[in-house]
C-alpha cells in the first residue's frame, strides 16, 4: 500500500490515541468501511477518516499537506490543491428555505494529472474568478478548502470566506494543457464526464427554447459535429446555454472545440442511438476560425409563417444567389407591408449557416424596392409531376381535391400530436399534403375545389412510400381568388 504522508500520520495519530487497536486491524477496518459504503466512493484515506470518526479519534491537528486531486476525501479541511481551470460557471443565486436569505455560489472544474473534480465556491468568492481573470487552461492553487460530498457521491472542493484561489506560473512539470486532453471526434469511444471535444461542425446549428426542471424558460444548442472528412459525425447538445457565448456567425465547416462537456449514450428515439456529446451553462464553446462581422442583408421574402408562442415569426427567403435562409423574426418589428415576394434589408442578430435571427434589441428588418436581379417568387413555383426529394423547399400552386383529414397520432417523444393531410391536385398529378401540430389547423381550414399557393413546404416520402409535402414553421398557405 503506497501510504501518503497525510495517510500515514492519520494511522499514527488512530494509534497514539486507541493502541488496543493493533496496526494489523486498521487495514481490515478500512476494508469494511469501504464495503459498506459501497464500491468507488471511498479511497482508502477517505475511508479511514470515517473509521476515525467511529473511533472517536479527530484528525484536526494533522498538519495538512498540499494533495493531488485523486487524493481528496469527502471530510478533509484546510486542503491545498494545484490544478488547471477546464470551465466556469455562472454565479447561481438561490433563496434558503430556512431563512430566506439570498445566497450566492459558483462551480469551477478544475483537473490535473489524474483527476477531475468540481470547487463549489462560496460566499464573496464567487466573484473572484472574475476579479483575477481567471480563464480555462489557467493553473491555480486553492488553499484552505474542505471537502464535501456532491449528490453523485463525489468529493466536491468547497471554498468559503476563509478559501483563498490565486494562479500560479507555469513550470516543466505542470498540469496537462488543454490542449493535450483535447479529444477527436475520432476518438470518442466511450461514456466520460468533464471532457474536451474538438471537431468540425456539420449541420445547422440549432438554438431552441424549453423548460427547464424549475419551470423556466431557457435555451439549448443543438448540432452535429464531425470529423474532417465527415466518417464520423455525433450529436451535442448544450443545455441552459447562454446565447451570448454562441458565435454571431456560426456555419457548416467551422472547427469548434468543446470545454467541460460529457459524453453519454444517445437515445435511440431522437436518433441512431450512438454517444451523444452534452454540455450544459458551464460548458466552452471556441470557434478557431475567424469571424467577421454581421453585415445587413438584402432578400426576397418567400413565405411568411404563423407567430410562435414565443413571440416569434417564422420565415423564409432567398439571398441573390437563390439560396434558401429560414428566418426567426421577432414579431414586434414585422410591418403589415411584410408579404411574399417583397424585398427586405435586414441586420441580423445572429446567423446560424442558413438560419437567420432577427431579435428586437439589436436587429431590423424593413423592406425596400423590388431589385429584379434577384429571383422572384415565381422562379420557385414547381409543378407536382417536377416535385423530388430535397432539402429545398417549394411553392406550390395546386386545388384542394380531398376534404381535409385530421387524426391525432402517438408519437415516439411528445406524446399525441394532431396531423392533418388532405390531397393536392394541378395539371401535371396529384400529391399529399401533410400538417403536423401547429400546421395541421392549417390544413384542416381547406375545403374541396379552393386553389392555393403552398410557399415553403418541403418533400419527403410519405407512410405509403410516396413522395408527400410536409409544412414548416415558416411555410404559408394562401387562397387564390
Amino acid at each position: 500500500m503506497n501510504l501518503s504522508a497525510d495517510f500515514k500520520k492519520m494511522i499514527e495519530l488512530i494509534l497514539k490515541e486507541r493502541p488496543e487497536i493493533g496496526a494489523e486491524n486498521i487495514r481490515e477496518l478500512i476494508d469494511e468501511k469501504k464495503r459498506k459504503i459501497g464500491a468507488g466512493y471511498l479511497t482508502d484515506q477517505g475511508a479511514l477518516f470515517l473509521v476515525g470518526a467511529d473511533l472517536g479519534v479527530s484528525f484536526e491537528n494533522v498538519p495538512k499537506m498540499q494533495a493531488g486531486l485523486k487524493d481528496l476525501y469527502i471530510g478533509a479541511k484546510q486542503i491545498t490543491v494545484s490544478a488547471r481551470i477546464l470551465n466556469i460557471y455562472p454565479v447561481h443565486t438561490f433563496l434558503k428555505k430556512s431563512t430566506n436569505e439570498e445566497v450566492k455560489s459558483r462551480t469551477l472544474t478544475v483537473y490535473d494529472k489524474e483527476a477531475t473534480v468540481r470547487v463549489k465556491l462560496w460566499d464573496n468568492l464567487v466573484n473572484l474568478p472574475d476579479e483575477i481573470g481567471l480563464q480555462p487552461g489557467d493553473l491555480i492553487k486553492i488553499s484552505n478548502a474542505y471537502i464535501r460530498s456532491g449528490l453523485d457521491g463525489k468529493p466536491i472542493v468547497t471554498l468559503s470566506s476563509e478559501g483563498t484561489i490565486e494562479p500560479m506560473p507555469e513550470h516543466e512539470d505542470a498540469i496537462p494543457s488543454i490542449e493535450s486532453i483535447t479529444i477527436p471526434v475520432d476518438n470518442v469511444d466511450q461514456i466520460r464526464d468533464s471532457v474536451v471535444i474538438s471537431g468540425k461542425v456539420n449541420s445547422v446549428p440549432r438554438i431552441s427554447e424549453f423548460n427547464n426542471s424549475r419551470g423556466e424558460v431557457t435555451k439549448s444548442l443543438q448540432m452535429q459535429i464531425s470529423n474532417t472528412d465527415n466518417t464520423r459525425s455525433m450529436r451535442v447538445i448544450i443545455w441552459n446555454i447562454d446565447e451570448e457565448k454562441i458565435p454571431k456567425i456560426f456555419s457548416i465547416g467551422m472547427s469548434v472545440r468543446l470545454l467541460g462537456v460529457k459524453v453519454k449514450q444517445g437515445n435511440p428515439q431522437y436518433g441512431s442511438g450512438d454517444l451523444e456529446i452534452h454540455g450544459d451553462e458551464g460548458t466552452v464553446l471556441e470557434i478557431s476560425d475567424s469571424q467577421s462581422e454581421i453585415e445587413p442583408m438584402v432578400l426576397r421574402m418567400i413565405s411568411i409563417g404563423k407567430k410562435t408562442g414565443r413571440g416569434n415569426l417564422h420565415c423564409l427567403a432567398v439571398d441573390s444567389t437563390g439560396r434558401f435562409l429560414s428566418m426567426i423574426v421577432d414579431h414586434t418589428l414585422v410591418s403589415n407591408d411584410l408579404k411574399a415576394n417583397a424585398m427586405i434589408e435586414c441586420m441580423p442578430s445572429r446567423i446560424l449557416a442558413t438560419s437567420i435571427i432577427i431579435s428586437k434589441n439589436d436587429s431590423y428588418i424593413r423592406t425596400i424596392g423590388d431589385d429584379p436581379s434577384f429571383p422572384t417568387f415565381s422562379k420557385y413555383e414547381t409543378k407536382i409531376k417536377d416535385i423530388q426529394i430535397s432539402e429545398n423547399p417549394y411553392v406550390v400552386e395546386a386545388i384542394v381535391l380531398q376534404a381535409p383529414n385530421q387524426m391525432e397520432v402517438n408519437t415516439k417523444t411528445r406524446g399525441t400530436v394532431s396531423v392533418t393531410d388532405t390531397l393536392l391536385g394541378d395539371d401535371t398529378g396529384e400529391i399529399r399534403l401533410v400538417g403536423w401540430r401547429e400546421n395541421s389547423e392549417s390544413v384542416n381550414e381547406l375545403s374541396v375545389g379552393d386553389r392555393i399557393r403552398v410557399a415553403g413546404v418541403t418533400a419527403n416520402t410519405g407512410m405509403e412510400g410516396k413522395i408527400e409535402l410536409t409544412l414548416r414553421a415558416y411555410s404559408s398557405i394562401y387562397k387564390i381568388s
